[in-house]
């Protein structure tokens, strides 16, 4: 499975978002520190979810985070979280 839809299906599952855009940014970043060639190093994740009400920024990444667990975050150069409630 792509890890595009493996972030969207975690996120999905997770917190049940009103908004989710999961973008693949690698393409941006080709050639540059932490490309690894595979076309899946840099995402961006827009999300938007009940979830959230309440929390920190910092919470709300750690919420994500561990959402994806660390196998999956292995294995990405980058994420860029813009997470709201």
């Amino acid at each position: 499975m792509p890890k595009q839809d493996e972030i969207r299906a975690k996120l999905e599952a997770a917190f049940a978002p009103r908004v989710l855009e999961v973008i693949n940014e690698s393409h941006r970043h080709a050639g540059h520190a932490g490309d690894d060639g595979s076309g899946e190093s840099h995402f961006r994740v827009k999300i938007e979810a009940d979830a959230f009400g309440g929390q920190s920024r910092v919470a709300r990444h750690r919420a994500v985070h561990a959402a994806l667990g660390a196998d999956l975050l292995s294995e990405i150069h980058a994420l860029a979280l813009e997470v709201s409630d």
